[in-house]
């Protein structure tokens, strides 16, 4: 007899045979949280009379977008949802499903809820779905028959179509501090039933932070670091009679990580946060220095270009507006001759930023740009501003009023261009840096000029 399809919503294993399958898990994967009270982090969402606690308490049913950096808990937290409110929870893998997978999902989902029964369905990796795969999801959200919760290290106003992102509550998860790791870590070794307590090991409090700042901000990190460094002391202990986690230990413990893992981790970030900023400070000894150490740990050329080219545009910008320019060729000369021979293209670029005057003038102007687009409506495009393409258009006043600047005295018009509530507002506002300061000085004519003519 052949055995029945296996249901989206069979009951789960019994509580000792998940037990027995967890023993062989990851360190990780034990000490996952089982309930708020052990979740550790994200306060500003979480703690009491804050949006998602209230959210959960309420058990409110929309669906919701955890976005944040890995290893901060967002599989937990979806997990813990689903036990608080008693729903079925689902993971689905964005890497590995397509449209036949979530369809078929979906119908289950849809015939569990007409029997009463609710669903969490948790998207890993929401942003590596498709267009398309994303608009499967739609109709089923909303209707309710499912309550997505989807994850995502991305900016989710890229990455998620307007329409689902419409439907779900964006939360921002931070990384953990390393005193959350460090609190972790600790309970971890004391756990005896999902941690590590069983093997009676000790930590100097030095190796713990030594792993939590190595970290940077991944509980999944520190875990998978403490668990070989409890290895490590457990092998030391058969022949040496002690089981002790000192700073050493630790170090042996993070070199098996950091090999894997170092240009994602911490001290990648804090490198390249050294070199931009030996560069906006016009150093370009110390520039130099890091722009080295960043090729000797083996980062990828193509990485630093774009960075190198980024400090061009955020800290150079039109004081020095050749510089984008040569950062662009050195990019090309990198591809061209490849590493270490085109390291020399990068080195040059960075020796260039340094002494060339600096300007983040159009970065804020930018910024506030952004600012005033987040806070004030978004008002339609004046009439005069518009293109009247067709006889209904220029009956509805379309180009009514716009006046053509080549046909103006110094090709200036006495004409508003900004929506009438930002009348007025001035983003731009050059310094006397370089070439700028010529900027400054046109920019300050051509206001003259336009106020004269009001």
């Amino acid at each position: 007899m052949t055995p029945p399809e296996s249901s989206l919503f069979d009951l789960p294993d019994s509580p000792e045979s998940a037990a027995r399958r967890s023993k062989g898990a990851p360190l990780a994967e034990r000490m996952r949280p089982r309930n708020l009270t052990e979740y550790a982090g994200q306060e500003h969402l979480i703690g009491p009379g804050k949006p998602l606690r209230v959210q959960i308490e309420h058990d409110d049913p929309a669906s919701m977008i955890f976005w944040g950096p890995p290893g901060v808990g967002k599989t937990s937290l979806a997990k813990i949802i689903a036990e608080t409110t008693q729903a079925t929870f689902l993971e689905f893998s964005a890497v590995l499903s397509g449209i036949k997978e979530i369809k078929q999902v979906m119908q289950a989902s849809e015939q569990a809820a007409q029997m009463g029964s609710r669903t969490i369905l948790f998207v890993d990796e929401i942003h590596r779905f498709n267009k398309a795969q994303q608009d499967a999801f739609l109709p089923y959200v909303e209707r309710g028959t499912i309550r997505l919760i989807g994850a995502t290290t991305e900016n989710p106003s890229f990455e998620v179509i307007g329409a689902l992102l419409s439907r779900c509550r964006v939360y921002v998860l931070k990384q953990l501090t390393e005193e959350q790791i460090s609190t972790l870590l600790h309970r971890a070794l004391a756990d005896p039933e999902r941690g590590l307590g069983a093997l009676n090991l000790t930590a100097d409090e030095e190796a713990l932070t030594l792993i939590a700042s190595y970290s940077s901000g991944d509980c999944r990190n520190a875990y998978n670091a403490l668990e070989v460094a409890a290895q490590l002391a457990s092998d030391r202990r058969e022949h040496r009679g002690r089981a002790n986690i000192d700073k050493t230990l630790a170090e042996e413990a993070l070199q098996q990580r950091v090999l894997l893992y170092d240009k994602t981790g911490e001290e990648h970030y804090n490198l390249i946060s050294a070199l931009h900023k030996s560069v906006r400070n016009s150093d370009p000894d110390a520039a130099l220095y890091w722009l080295g150490r960043m090729f000797a740990a083996g980062e990828d050329p193509m990485y630093l270009a774009r960075r190198v080219i980024r400090m061009a545009v955020e800290d150079i910008g039109l004081a020095a507006p050749e510089a984008l320019n040569l950062c662009l060729s050195a990019r090309q000369t990198m591809e061209f001759l490849g590493s270490p021979e085109g390291d020399l293209a990068l080195a040059e670029a960075v020796v260039y930023l340094c002494l060339a005057p600096k300007s983040n003038s159009v970065y804020l102007a930018y910024a506030a740009v952004q600012a005033d687009i987040e806070a004030t409506r978004q008002e339609p495009v004046p009439l005069h501003l518009r293109n009247a393409t067709t006889k209904l258009m220029k009956d509805l006043d379309y180009g009514k009023g716009y006046r053509y600047a080549h046909d103006e005295e110094n090709k200036i018009a006495a004409m508003d261009c900004l929506p009438p509530s930002l009348l007025g507002r001035r983003y731009f506002e050059p310094t006397q840096e370089g070439r700028e300061k010529q900027l400054a000085q046109r920019l300050e004519e051509v206001r003259r000029i336009r106020e004269s003519k009001r």
